[in-house]
């Protein structure tokens, strides 16, 4: 064919965001109402605007928020980039969670605006990519590995059990040491347990014993997510990475979640090699799904975590 003839190619721009996730104490998130005049007026959406050749994200989120919402933001924390294609332009969404600032946020373009509950939002429309967003908020930022082994599975249970009543939301089933039998009933009770508190269980590295068990997910290990072409059969699933390959490979599969380690030293593997916390940002920089923290974690790092693009922390006996 002779290309000369051939039609060109429609060039879609792309924008680069700068997107404000405004949580109260209670954990709502402040959602404006896109003005008249807009693309896409009237749909609901996290606050935030474009970002300028001269601008960093963080500045130009600043700028946004006084702008649009009349206030001044002092606690800013980098969380996830997604992309969403939209017929008019491609958005790049650089997100940052916001939890404390100066001032009663206001439309002040004449915008409305709403405070919602991101498992239970009221209002509709949503912009199409805030969906996969508030999917993400709703993950808690403690994610907590079992360790029976340690415990015992009586002394365990009951550890679990007070953890589910100060709040716990998110659990792994990783028991190496059990035979299978042991290992389908000790899940089954985990979940049994959970369940009751409305806690989400991901069963490590087996689909099936998922499936069995009622557990709400899988986590896959680093080998088998690097040799997996598809996500696995499971309605959530997160994976453990090690590297910046991995967890590229993990939101290329759409994993809802990832598990970056060892990013401190533990007293399990005296000497190994770790991350540190300014490569653990590195790596998780920009990804699209929320990264948690393993390896020394204790509950007063979360803050230090989420500083350096993390979504939580990930415990394994600092939660027990």
């Amino acid at each position: 064919m002779n290309q000369a003839h051939e039609p060109a190619k429609q060039c879609i721009p792309m924008l680069h965001v700068a997107v404000g996730v405004l949580q109260d104490a209670d954990g709502r998130v402040l959602l404006a109402e896109r003005p008249a005049g807009k693309p896409m007026a009237g749909y609901w959406e996290f606050p935030g605007g474009k970002i300028e050749p001269d601008e960093d994200a963080r500045t130009a989120l600043a700028r946004e928020l006084r702008e649009e919402l009349g206030i001044d933001i002092d606690l800013v924390l980098p969380w996830i980039t997604r992309e969403y294609r939209y017929p008019h332009a491609t958005a790049r969404l650089h997100m940052f969670r916001v939890t404390q600032w100066r001032g009663q946020p206001r439309g002040c373009e004449g915008q409305q605006l709403s405070w919602q509950e991101p498992h239970a939002v009221t209002i509709e429309p949503l912009l199409p990519a805030n969906h996969a967003i508030l999917a993400a908020l709703c993950l808690p930022p403690l994610y907590a590995i079992t360790h029976a082994t340690k415990y015992g599975i009586t002394g365990f249970m009951e550890r679990l059990h007070k953890a589910l009543e100060d709040g716990l939301r998110l659990i792994q089933v990783r028991e190496r040491d059990m035979t299978p039998d042991q290992l389908a009933a000790f899940t089954g009770d985990v979940v049994q347990l959970a369940h009751r508190y409305g806690a989400h269980v991901l069963v490590n590295g087996d689909v099936e014993l998922a499936r069995e068990s009622g557990a709400d997910g899988v986590h896959l290990q680093a080998a088998q997510l690097m040799h997996s072409e598809r996500p696995p059969a499971a309605t959530l699933w997160a994976a453990s990475c090690h590297t910046r390959d991995e967890l590229q490979h993990a939101a290329r599969l759409g994993a809802d979640f990832a598990v970056l380690s060892p990013v401190l030293p533990t007293a399990s593997h005296p000497g190994a090699p770790v991350l540190g916390w300014k490569q653990f940002a590195e790596l998780c920089r920009d990804m699209p799904m929320p990264v948690f923290s393993l390896g020394g974690m204790q509950r007063e790092l979360q803050q230090t975590a989420m500083q350096h693009n993390a979504h939580g922390i990930a415990l394994l006996s600092g939660i027990w």
